[in-house]
């Protein structure tokens, strides 16, 4: 650190110090007598200005700042998962057990322990040479993840010394390297990254698998891929943060990353006391052994809330530099916002729409744009998909945070005010709703699920859209006015929101597995045709709702698949039954008698 300016005012969160000329852009400070960390958003001769990470209350003019050498970055090794970070990278644990339950403002605490040892695996030997992204050793940071350590970007060269097999301690170096101009470079145990620079890729990749979630609506209707953008927008209440944490818990992502960005304080307690006692569906373990938690809360200063997200995407980008699929949860991306809307404020900057800053596009864009399914430097292939809640007033998708995100994402979940207060949940409006990636893992789907997927989902989704005008002639002249085949579009739909759509994020069904979703989607589909044509021919609506078998059918999603026989027996019942109501009826017919 070097010696540099005075503060000359303080407004909030934003400083201005005089004496920076020596100074870069994005670099960090440490300002006043406390030595609270900032970062420089803005160069003009001889003065900064500069956002301030922590709370600013009795700093004063004339204060020193004094200068870092780098911008804010994140460190990056084994020991992140299963951590708590706050929004610029610091470890809430460690925090805890120096400071107690009240952190003092200046801490200065290592991201991660640099005397922490691991078992270090070497992957090559004297004399070999490795680019940058080359996996170098391995280190098991938890028993479901393998934690690869890479040469850094940038840096080649032939290996002159590599540790040897056994526990070392995270400060170490792993490797020293001297490349082609006979420089001597190293490779270390934990690096630092620049969280608001990307990390570089060999190639991007079409996103043509799915993210599978077990939530039979998004990977039914709405699918996202590995590699994809997500946003789930609601009012207060629609369950915005419950689906995340359904995705956290059941997508399968070899990585989960969440970002709780200004979120009550409750609602990030929920997820701190949940995440470390939940059991890893695929392997029996704990989550937190494949999770990094990013908590900052509304009552945080507003300058860390801006920062979480790059200090999470930085994370998730050093993961799928290994090869991992990483799913990113990102709730809110509101508060985000609002923090750009501050800090712009603050800063006398012109606002837009609604006060936000006229780079508030550009900001999503750049968030959202380092997702993305990628070759890697070394060659292997991973993915990051992100899924941003958007939290807009009085739930007005029209608002600008919504609007300027739709312009960025391929995949939809709207949350429907109406689905919530009827206790329907997951509240995704199959309306509003939509998802651009249906092309693109189709093929997935149908070699790997089942083949009928694409038609089951199109006439799925059609029947809903049919349902949808249907309901309002419902209300405003009753049902019995409609003709058969309209009723049965009415009954089918009710069964699929019911039955189909509606899941709980307790309990058994909690998790549905795609053949299950497909299955009683099939059931459901076969239904409706197969009533269709009977309708057709003159047969009533009525003999068929009074089926037992259609009773089943809307229970059809609380049993297990480990038994996939009931399904298919419930499907030859109903067939059967369906089968003996058009003989009945033709019997009827031939015999010219009235049943009563």
């Amino acid at each position: 650190m070097r010696a540099a300016g005075r503060i000359v005012s303080v407004n909030g969160p934003v400083l201005r110090a005089s004496g920076m000329r020596e100074f870069s852009m994005r670099e960090m400070v440490h300002a006043g007598k406390l030595s609270l960390l900032g970062e420089i958003i803005r160069l003009d001769g001889d003065e900064a200005v500069i956002q301030v990470f922590e709370e600013t209350a009795g700093l004063r003019t004339g204060e020193p700042v004094v200068g870092a050498g780098a911008p804010l970055s994140m460190s990056l090794g084994p020991g992140l998962l299963g951590s708590i970070f706050d929004g610029i990278g610091r470890p809430l644990r460690k925090l805890l057990e120096k400071e107690g339950s009240f952190v003092s403002r200046g801490v200065n605490i290592p991201q991660l322990d640099p005397d922490a040892s691991w078992d270090v695996t070497p992957l090559g030997k004297v004399g070999d040479v490795v680019t940058g992204g080359t996996p170098i050793a391995t280190v098991r940071e938890t028993s479901l993840v393998e934690h690869r350590i890479l040469t850094p970007p940038g840096v080649e060269g032939e290996i002159l010394s590599i540790l040897p097999a056994g526990f070392h301690r995270g400060s170490e170096t792993v490797a020293r390297l001297r490349d082609g101009r006979g420089r001597e470079r190293v490779v270390p145990m934990i690096t630092s990254w620049p969280v608001r620079t990307a990390r570089p890729v060999a190639e991007r990749l079409l996103p043509d698998e799915p993210l599978l979630t077990g939530q039979r609506v998004i990977d039914g209707l709405f699918p996202l891929s590995k590699g994809g953008v997500s946003a789930i927008p609601g009012g207060f209440g629609t369950g915005k943060t419950v689906t995340q944490h359904q995705l956290a818990k059941w997508s399968d992502a070899h990585i989960v990353v969440y970002i709780g960005c200004g979120e009550r304080g409750n609602e990030m307690t929920q997820v701190l006391e949940e995440f470390p006692v939940l059991e890893d569906p695929r392997s029996g373990k704990p989550l937190m052994e494949r999770t990094v938690l990013i908590a900052n809360t509304s009552n945080m200063p507003v300058a860390a809330r801006e920062a979480s997200i790059y200090t999470g995407i930085t994370i998730a980008e050093y993961y799928r530099d290994m090869g991992y699929d990483v799913a990113l949860m990102a709730d809110s991306t509101s508060r985000w916002a609002e923090a750009l809307r501050e800090i712009s404020g603050r800063l006398g900057e012109i606002p837009a729409e609604e006060g936000f800053p006229a780079y508030l596009p550009t900001r999503i864009a750049e968030f959202y744009e380092r997702a993305g399914k990628v070759t890697t430097l070394g060659g292997t292939r991973g993915s990051i998909s992100i899924i941003g809640a958007v939290s807009p007033p009085g739930g007005d998708f029209t608002e600008p945070v919504t609007r300027h995100t739709k312009r960025f994402i391929r995949c939809f979940w709207a949350l429907d005010q109406q689905l919530a207060r009827s206790r329907h949940f997951p509240a995704i409006s199959w309306t509003d709703s939509y998802s651009e990636y249906g092309d693109e893992v189709k093929t997935w789907y149908e070699a790997n699920v089942d083949a009928a997927w694409t038609s089951l989902r199109d006439r799925a989704r059609a029947l809903l859209a049919e349902d949808d005008s249907i309901q309002q002639i419902i209300r405003l002249v009753g049902e019995d006015v409609l003709p058969d085949d309209q009723k049965l579009t009415a009954l089918t739909a009710s069964l699929l929101k019911n039955g189909y759509l509606q899941q709980g994020a307790f309990g058994p069904d909690s998790y549905c597995p795609p053949r299950k979703g497909i299955a009683i989607l099939d059931i459901m589909i076969g239904f409706h045709e197969r009533a269709k044509g009977m309708i057709a021919r003159g047969c009533p609506l009525s003999p068929l709702r009074k089926m037992d078998e259609l009773v089943e059918l809307a229970h059809l999603r609380e049993l297990p698949w480990d038994k996939p026989e009931a399904f298919d027996d419930l499907k030859r019942r109903l067939v059967k039954r369906m089968m003996e109501i058009d003989r009945e009826r033709l019997a009827t017919r031939a015999t010219g008698s009235v049943r009563l």
